[in-house]
């Protein structure tokens, strides 16, 4: 089983709507002996990085989430979900994340003369040969909605990166763990694809 982390932030309902669809079971838990008994977990997200982190620490699921990515099991992160695992966020100031990829999330510059957010279609550039784009074709697009992207410290994390007036990375992968700047859930059938290699990758590990 999947589990789907519900921390009161996130488009969960879709999440799970796209694994059913590609034909893997999850569910929407905030419970961690769940969390912790799954398979396979997913870090969905939208909204503030503050609020997120203090509704991760009101449900006493910080170190829930450190516990399953120590336990190697297939983790997913899903945009905001992303941005979570890094050290920190610029977002209203300087806010600490979860710590597990080292890094800070920084907002778009306004220089780039484009609107910010970023929201629609973008392609991906594969920088990473990693089974959760295996049978996808690099510069496959993806649907976004962001206004801030991660800056990993070590660059061999990065799975993806697109351009938006700027490279950004949109996508790492580390051991376990793998998360994306955009909505695998909202991509028609190349995002579909996305949530079935992650379903496939839960499935090779039981």
């Amino acid at each position: 089983m999947i589990a789907i982390i519900d921390y009161g932030m996130g488009n969960l309902k879709n999440v799970k709507k796209g694994f059913a669809k590609v034909g893997y079971q999850a569910k929407i838990t905030n419970q961690a002996p769940e969390i912790l008994a799954a398979d396979g977990v997913v870090l969905p997200g939208v909204g503030a990085f503050k609020d997120a982190m203090d509704n991760l620490e009101e449900e006493d699921l910080v170190g829930v989430i450190i516990e399953v990515v120590a336990q190697n099991k297939p983790f997913l992160g899903i945009c905001l979900g992303l941005q979570l695992l890094f050290t920190a966020s610029e977002e209203f100031g300087l806010s600490p994340g979860l710590d597990i990829i080292e890094g800070q999330v920084r907002k778009f510059s306004p220089d780039l003369e484009l609107k910010v957010p970023q929201i629609g279609w973008n392609k991906l550039n594969i920088k990473q040969d990693t089974k959760l784009y295996e049978d996808l074709e690099d510069e496959v697009y993806q649907y976004f909605v962001h206004s801030y992207y991660v800056a990993p410290e070590d660059e061999s994390v990065i799975a993806t990166t697109t351009n938006y007036g700027q490279e950004f990375v949109s996508s790492i992968a580390k051991d376990n763990i793998y998360a994306v700047q955009f909505h695998p859930e909202k991509s028609s059938k190349q995002g579909l694809k996305i949530l079935s290699n992650f379903g496939a990758l839960v499935e090779s590990q039981q």
